[in-house]
């Protein structure tokens, strides 16, 4: 069922609360893949109602970001959500989120605000503001669906630890279900964004893969210091590649780690042409 308005999700939300019925959220910006399938399978396994929201989110674009060219799918999004058993589509116009005229600006539209520790590094260090607009448009959809459980991935793991920092601040009554990356048979991670990348573009893109797989084997055949881990990347890298960063980071809090352990994510940012591609790799998980 396809639903661009808030109040008729309500209504629906309103019809199953009252049947005691289990509710999974799975917010997305559309252009699907079967990164997003794995998370709406993992609802629909879990709830007896699963929402996923499509809202390409302005607010949580940067000035000169992708925000007017970013893929729009809607009509395969809705055939692969309802191939997987999805109970709401909901759609939203950005006049629908965030009321008339749709100022997007924090002068006009009141916004939640993510510690500044959690933001100032990493994406949140170049996209500025990115996490505000990410942790306003979530919490929205969190009050317009009233999810029992919500669905993320760890590709976004940044993101997927600000919002559960978010949920357990201000008392919000939802479970955050982390779910594992969705990966091609190269390695490379699933990305909408991916719909940029020629198929030479992809395969210089799997040095993202390349070296956080590398960089773990390292770790596991015990090698400790971060800043030596680093080095290892750098040979996988070449004039095609623009890293914006590689780093070692706490897997709760995300401070910064000298000397890794079984609770470091190592994060990277590549840029292939002008392309922002991002990944990630847990040192503790086999």
């Amino acid at each position: 069922m396809l639903i661009h308005k808030i109040e008729e999700v309500r209504n629906k939300i309103r019809e199953w609360k009252s049947q005691g019925l289990t509710i999974g959220l799975v917010p997305t910006m559309g252009a699907l893949h079967d990164g997003h399938k794995s998370l709406i399978k993992k609802s629909v396994s879990k709830c007896d109602k699963t929402v996923v929201s499509i809202f390409v989110n302005p607010i949580q674009f940067c000035p000169g970001e992708d925000l007017d060219k970013y893929p729009r799918t809607l009509d395969a999004d809705e055939k692969l959500c309802n191939d997987v058993g999805v109970d709401i589509i909901f759609a939203p116009s950005p006049k629908e989120m965030y009321g008339e005229g749709h100022i997007m600006s924090n002068d006009f539209l009141t916004y939640v605000t993510p510690p500044f520790f959690y933001v100032n590094k990493l994406c949140g260090k170049s996209r500025v503001g990115h996490f505000d607009g990410v942790c306003t448009v979530v919490n929205k959809l969190f009050n317009i669906v009233q999810p029992d459980f919500a669905f993320f991935g760890e590709k976004d793991r940044q993101q997927l630890i600000i919002l559960k920092k978010m949920v357990n601040d201000l008392n919000i009554p939802v479970e955050i279900i982390p779910c594992p990356i969705v990966r091609e048979e190269s390695g490379l991670a699933l990305s909408s964004r991916n719909k940029y990348l020629s198929e030479e573009d992809k395969k210089e893109a799997l040095a993202l893969s390349k070296i956080l797989f590398n960089i773990k084997a390292c770790y596991k055949n015990g090698i400790k210091d971060c800043k030596a881990l680093t080095e290892t990347a750098y040979s996988y890298l070449n004039s095609n590649h623009s890293l914006e960063y590689l780093e070692f980071r706490d897997a709760n809090d995300l401070e910064e780690k000298n000397i890794a352990d079984e609770n470091t994510i190592v994060f990277i940012a590549l840029k292939i042409k002008n392309v922002r591609l991002i990944d990630n790799i847990s040192l503790g998980e086999l």
